[in-house]
């Protein structure tokens, strides 16, 4: 068993005493010099802040969308649970004084070492003309041994009863990862000619194909095998979480993976925030302090999901081969002729490279010409296509446009379900 997890948490516990000296000695310093603006004092309270502030935590963070505006007007809007497993849970966001039968859109969040949270921007812009439903997945450290193993073919189960669950007529839309699974639920729905299926499908910088300009994640998954990946970077979680025992690829490492990429964005960030707490700008360091405490929360993976991930996505590119199965069965995308596609990509996307969503078209060749669409958006990187001001002024306007153009303005219609049932 790898000790990894246990020695995390024995350096959590040392440096938790630290960060909480820190923030208490920034508290003393504002309390008692009132730090004036490029003070010496203010200099040293951004730095303890700073400090305090750079830790690593494994709760959810709220999603925090009290209102949108609709229709030129604040609008108050509503969260609520819609379903619920052991693995997700699946939220509900809509405008309280939103008009009847507006498009119903399940936003399958990635499952990638962050929260669904981290979509905040997406689902904030889209519920202002949607009925929005997101997978929140659950941190696998708080999930028991006993509900049994979540694999690659768990999260397209997942996708194919939650779109049930919203109804006929319904949307999907994947950001990022779940691209590869969202497009795997719509062919397996499309295949037993299911009711449900939705009627667009919107794929969001997701790796299709990772062949296609691959970028430093496709490396690094292709230049190690499974096994090393299984071995150096799979755990257990230790005892005193509800997940104790469960192998985990842990978020931890995920996040340090991440922040490797890119070293100096993240020290210049940092420093960025010293500055503006020094200056007095509350603002701007109120803006970088909440993009990391976003950053910094980290959900743990299960072992299976991780490892099939990799295996299928990064290194056989199972889909775009045409080898990818579900439950033994292959999955076959031609099959789609229902199902309307638009992929969307950035031009400076470093993890998903423009040409790898774009290679959905390719495979879904049962839908018309006219049921497809592609968006490549320039002057941004991944964050960029599905959050932040080209996002919302220029991407959104493209994915509000092809749902409302595929959409019936039907009422919900529950349906039974087709074959594929959630064990979980």
């Amino acid at each position: 068993m790898s000790l990894t997890y246990y020695a995390y948490d024995w350096q959590q516990a040392l440096l938790t005493p630290l960060r909480a000296l820190a923030a208490g000695s920034a508290d003393l310093i504002e309390a008692v010099f009132g730090v004036p603006a490029h003070s010496m004092p203010a200099h040293m309270a951004a730095a303890f802040r700073v400090a305090a502030n750079a830790r690593i935590t494994h709760s959810r963070p709220d999603f925090g969308i009290a209102e949108v505006t609709g229709d030129d007007r604040a609008a108050p809007v509503v969260e609520e649970v819609a379903s619920s497993s052991a693995f997700c849970t699946l939220l509900r966001f809509r405008r309280a004084d939103a008009p009847p039968h507006q498009p119903r859109v399940l936003v399958a969040a990635p499952l990638s070492g962050h929260f669904a949270t981290l979509l905040q921007a997406t689902v904030k812009t889209l519920v202002r003309d949607h009925d929005v439903y997101i997978t929140d997945w659950h941190n696998m450290r708080d999930v028991p041994a006993s509900a049994g193993p979540f694999g690659f073919d768990d999260y397209v189960e997942h996708l194919i009863r939650f779109q049930r669950e919203i109804g006929p007529g319904g949307h999907m839309l994947a950001v990022c990862q779940p691209c590869v699974p969202a497009l795997a639920a719509v062919a397996v729905m499309a295949e037993q000619n299911d009711p449900a299926a939705p009627r667009s499908m919107t794929l969001m910088a997701g790796p299709i194909d990772t062949r296609i300009n691959p970028t430093k994640v496709n490396e690094l998954a292709t230049s190690k095998s499974i096994e090393w990946f299984r071995s150096h970077l799979i755990t257990s979680v230790p005892w005193g979480y509800d997940g104790a025992g469960r192998d985990v690829y842990p978020g931890f490492i995920q996040l340090g993976a991440f922040m490797a990429m890119q070293p100096h964005r993240h020290v210049r960030a940092h420093l960025d925030l010293y500055q503006h707490l020094a200056e007095g700008r509350a603002a701007e360091a109120e803006t970088i302090a909440a993009f990391y405490d976003e950053y910094f929360a980290v959900l743990d993976l299960s072992a299976e999901f991780y490892l099939e991930t990799v295996e299928k996505v990064f290194q056989r590119a199972a889909l775009a081969d045409g080898s990818l199965t579900f439950r033994g069965a292959k999955v076959e995308p031609g099959l789609i002729r229902r199902t309307a596609l638009l992929t969307v990509e950035g031009e400076r996307d470093d993890i998903c490279a423009p040409g790898q969503t774009l290679a959905a078209h390719d495979l879904c060749t049962g839908l018309k010409p006219y049921m497809k669409r592609h968006h490549l958006q320039t002057g941004v990187g991944h964050y960029g296509v599905f959050s932040g001001r080209r996002w919302d002024g220029q991407v959104y306007p493209i994915v509000q446009n092809f749902i409302l153009s595929m959409d019936d303005g039907a009422p919900r219609q529950r349906t039974s379900p087709v074959r594929v049932e959630l064990t979980a």
